[in-house]
């Protein structure tokens, strides 16, 4: 990937977080988690993670893909580009999937070192 490529997609994904921050309200924590654009530059994925409810999320998603327009447009005007990507908004469950391994391995029993150390050392006795 280029270095252009990687610049834009850094910029985007950037200005629409704040772009989503300034101008919009919802009743759970929206962040850009990442922009993936076209070679071309024409289109672009903005994965968007939503700590909140199933419902949330899919409004969240929807009402954003709804003002992608007016999204697009503001864009434009604060990055020159010879082209604004049509964007398309996905949900991105990388988070919450991050949080719930997190929680899995809080949940084990932490290991005895000293205990462990003297069942392996009776083990080589044999």
């Amino acid at each position: 990937m280029s270095q252009r490529i990687l610049r834009v997609r850094e910029l985007l994904k950037r200005e629409i977080g704040s772009i989503i921050s300034q101008d919009y309200v919802f009743n759970a924590l929206v962040t850009v988690n990442d922009v993936d654009v076209t070679p071309d530059l024409r289109n672009g994925h903005v994965f968007i993670g939503v700590l909140g409810s199933d419902h949330e999320k899919v409004k969240v998603v929807n009402t954003l893909n709804k003002e992608r327009g007016m999204i697009q447009k503001k864009i434009s005007k604060r990055v020159v580009m010879k082209f604004t990507p049509k964007l398309h908004f996905k949900s991105d469950e990388s988070i919450e999937r991050g949080v719930r391994t997190l929680n899995v391995i809080d949940s084990l029993d932490p290991i005895n070192y000293d205990e462990s150390n003297e069942s392996l050392n009776a083990n080589s006795d044999d």
